[in-house]
């Protein structure tokens, strides 16, 4: 027993890991009673007060104050709590529960998978609508693939191996704040333009969060054959993208499926001329379940690997 009770204790932060993988997949929080709604509730009401007629000056110094406002108090009254609950192997999974989002993309994945596979334009408008920031009213067949298949790639990137990727370097405190940090990037996203340039500071935030899992993912997402065709492809075309990181997730994708993504969106009424990204084939229903296999193939090998590490390096921390 006092083996068994070591080795819990030695390796505890990788039980947390698969424990809270496994209760997440099997008992999802329902979105509707997430802290994340909240969240984006008092982040909408900060920017009504701040994010006002300003210069571009003015208007950046006063998105980073709202910034740090928000999440220096949150991280402050996470850090506090940990000695005040009973168990912290308990309080730190639940935080990485809270910040797994693993099943609602899944979930997701299946109504919009049979409204692509039907036509049912309208149904897939508001299932995209409750997800992205872009305007989805007027998006076409091609559109709505196009969008999906984005949507897909990098909600995955974000809410499950980027969570991941800062739960094992800080543990739950550090995938919960990086989740709050990606929801806080979404609600004041500068591709919207009432939020530019007030959202910069959340966005590059958000950017500097995930250079390093969303790069270390495309890899794994190009693994395969023509890996270095596809690498090679991936870094001329990521750097027309708005976003470094999301380029790199899309064309890695894009160019292992021969798939058409990026191009043109519309952000409260307004064009936003993108970069076309990857290959010519025009996401469909059938290309998006490829892609979600593809994407969870290689998140597989993603928790193995970060297991590994983590058993490995446990004994020397």
């Amino acid at each position: 027993m006092s083996h068994l009770q070591t080795l819990l204790q030695t390796h505890s932060a990788l039980f947390i890991m698969w424990g809270a993988l496994v209760i997440h997949l099997i008992l999802p929080l329902p979105r509707a009673a997430h802290p994340a709604l909240l969240w984006h509730k008092f982040a909408e009401i900060l920017a009504e007060k701040v994010n006002t007629q300003g210069s571009y000056a003015q208007r950046t110094l006063s998105g980073t104050l709202a910034t740090l406002l928000m999440l220096i108090p949150a991280l402050l009254v996470l850090i506090a709590l940990e000695p005040l609950v009973w168990q912290p192997e308990l309080y730190h999974l639940l935080l990485l529960i809270l910040a797994l989002d693993w099943r609602g993309f899944s979930t997701l994945s299946k109504p919009l998978l049979q409204a692509l596979a039907t036509e049912d334009k309208a149904q897939a408008r508001n299932l995209l609508a409750e997800r992205l920031n872009r305007q989805t009213e007027t998006l076409s067949v091609v559109g709505l693939g196009k969008a999906s298949a984005e949507l897909l790639i990098v909600g995955q990137a974000r809410q499950v191996i980027a969570v991941l990727f800062w739960y094992g370097l800080l543990g739950g405190i550090g995938a919960f704040m990086y989740r709050l940090i990606v929801e806080l990037s979404r609600v004041w996203s500068p591709s919207v333009p009432s939020n530019y340039p007030f959202g910069l500071a959340a966005s590059r935030l958000n950017a500097g969060c995930e250079w390093i899992p969303t790069r270390l993912f495309a890899l794994l997402l190009m693994a395969g054959q023509s890996l270095s065709m596809i690498w090679t492809q991936t870094r001329q075309q990521s750097r027309t993208w708005p976003s470094r990181n999301v380029g790199w997730l899309l064309c890695s994708v894009g160019h292992k499926l021969s798939l058409s993504l990026g191009g043109p969106a519309i952000y409260e009424g307004k064009k936003s001329v993108r970069a076309k990204l990857g290959g010519r084939v025009v996401p469909s229903a059938l290309h998006l379940s490829q892609i979600q296999r593809l994407l969870n193939q290689r998140t597989y090998i993603w928790i193995v690997v970060e297991s590994l590490l983590m058993f490995i390096a446990a004994p020397l921390l």
